[in-house]
């Protein structure tokens, strides 16, 4: 009998435990209960290591909270007897850090757990070390890593992708965090003491949104928030500030050294959205049928951003009214139903440019069941996209996705992208279409 390929599955931003190694035993400084803003706070003159050291901080584990459920239900549903188990696992990064780093740290483990499958003697008997491959499940940023991967290293050692609610082109609520240091992103509560800490976490400029339509700028102001000159200055003197109190002596003036540190976490933000915007699936040896992309809709959703200028300083405005869920008031055919989203990333910062809108899946909040209380418990408090791998019915999904099952008990669906006709809809797999119901 086939085997079903390993799965490794990526988590979001800020959802792996950080613990500082330096200290024997281990100190841990970021999981779902500890927030030592302090301790994962980056150094202004190496943004690869803290501001407080010595120090040696190395990711954990996943948030349970968040991934638990999916692991296990994976690990046991994917195998078809108790002997015969599918590894699926879990892959903890440092979620602060340069998002080509991750990938190339992805790269290893990948290796990694083919070389250790191919010791399982069942996988050996099905002769996996033939052509050993893995799948690859991520969450929110998860996915964007998983598509820079693919992108840079190609798909030799993958077999199929499922992506749940990753920004492909990107979330305004990045934009939030680093401007007030509260927003919806992650899977816990925001803090204002966040902010500071933000600000000098590159990988939150690899979030910034890019999708048509979404940011509206006065004249004489770029409409890319990957320039600098769009943003407002306080975040520029928030990083010259951090630099006068954590850095180390320079000739350079204050306010270059910060204007250098902004402009560069948002040129690696920008170049990776640019590969991420050029990669096709053939460059990696994939079609459409082997990429599973979930898409959030169906909650209110920051859509747009209006920068305004007050003086000659560009200035954000944070109005409710730039937030909105169009999905259930107007005929999806209609544009209007594009304005939407999972209540952190919008409709359109989740589209990737490697597939067509009609190989998209989208759920809503009502995939949940009605004895799912706990995860609607959760939704309702930490937000349908930080909880959304928790939905049974994905799990169902994925299960069905990965080993090829035919939907026999009629408990896996989908809805269509708004604006794809029903005769037009082509998910990776078949799918019961609950668009209009």
């Amino acid at each position: 009998m086939a085997l079903v390929n390993p799965v490794i599955f990526v988590p979001g931003i800020t959802a792996t435990y950080l613990k500082d190694e330096y200290k024997l035993p281990p100190d841990f400084v970021w999981t779902v209960m500890t927030k030592e803003y302090e301790k994962v706070a980056l150094h202004p003159d190496d943004l690869r290591y803290e501001v407080q050291e010595p120090a040696r901080l190395r990711p954990d584990q996943l948030y349970e909270i968040a991934y638990r459920e999916l692991v296990e239900e994976l690990r046991y549903n994917l195998r078809k007897r108790e002997d015969l188990k599918v590894p699926v696992y879990p892959f903890g990064y440092d979620w602060r850090m340069k998002l080509e780093d991750v990938e190339s740290s992805l790269s290893d483990f990948i290796e990694e757990v083919i070389d250790r499958t191919k010791l399982l003697k069942h996988y050996h008997k099905e002769g996996y070390g033939n052509n050993p491959k893995v799948n690859l499940v991520g969450h929110s940023m998860g996915g964007l890593i998983i598509a820079g991967y693919l992108q840079s290293r190609g798909g030799g050692l993958v077999d199929k992708v499922a992506t749940l609610a990753t920004p492909y082109q990107g979330s305004f609520e990045a934009v939030i965090k680093v401007t007030t240091g509260t927003a919806d992103l992650g899977v816990s509560p925001p803090s204002s003491r966040e902010r500071e800490a933000a600000r000098i976490t590159p990988s939150l400029y690899y979030l910034v949104p890019s999708f048509r339509n979404g940011v509206e700028t006065p004249p004489g102001l770029p409409d890319s928030l990957f320039d600098p000159a769009v943003w407002q200055p306080s975040i520029v003197n928030s990083i010259k500030e951090w630099i006068k109190l954590k850095g180390l002596p320079s000739d350079k003036p204050l306010q270059q050294r910060a204007e250098e540190i902004f402009a560069l976490m948002l040129g690696w933000g920008r170049a990776h959205r640019r590969k991420l915007d050029t990669f096709k699936l053939p460059d990696a040896g994939m079609t459409p049928d082997r990429w599973l992309a979930v898409v959030g809709v169906n909650t209110v959703t920051r859509v747009r951003l209006r920068v305004e200028k007050s003086g000659s300083s560009p200035e954000f405005k944070l109005s409710s009214s730039d937030r909105a869920d169009h999905w259930n008031k107007l005929n999806t055919l209609d544009p209007l139903c594009r304005l939407t989203g999972d209540g952190t990333v919008p409709f359109e910062g989740a589209v990737p440019k490697f597939l067509a809108p009609e190989n998209l899946v989208c759920v809503t909040p009502g995939d949940y069941g009605y004895w799912e209380i706990g995860d609607k418990v959760v939704n309702s408090v930490g937000g349908f996209h930080g909880i959304l791998p928790n939905m049974n019915m994905l799990h169902r999904l994925l299960v069905r996705f990965f080993t090829g099952a035919s939907d026999t008990r009629e408990n896996t669906w989908g809805r269509r992208a708004p604006g794809v006709k029903k005769e037009d809809w082509a998910p990776p797999l078949p799918l019961a279409d609950k668009t209009d119901r």
